[in-house]
């Protein structure tokens, strides 16, 4: 089913309504925000990721 003049699809507009909504506190962010924020989430999960071994290593040498 296509919706008025926009040439898209019914569940396509859903889509875009859903990932609004779930945007950050619902603001939308710019294209070089979005980018920040990319960037900053794909260097913060190896630093995660570390914390986590230390976590492990240190809980193992506590014992």
């Amino acid at each position: 089913m296509w919706v008025g003049s926009v040439g898209t699809t019914a569940n396509k507009l859903r889509h875009w309504i859903k990932e609004l909504k779930l945007e950050e506190g619902g603001v939308r962010l710019d294209i070089n925000e979005r980018a920040e924020l990319d960037r900053l989430r794909r260097k913060n999960k190896p630093l995660r990721m570390e914390r986590e071994i230390l976590k492990k290593a240190s809980a193992f040498f506590a014992k």
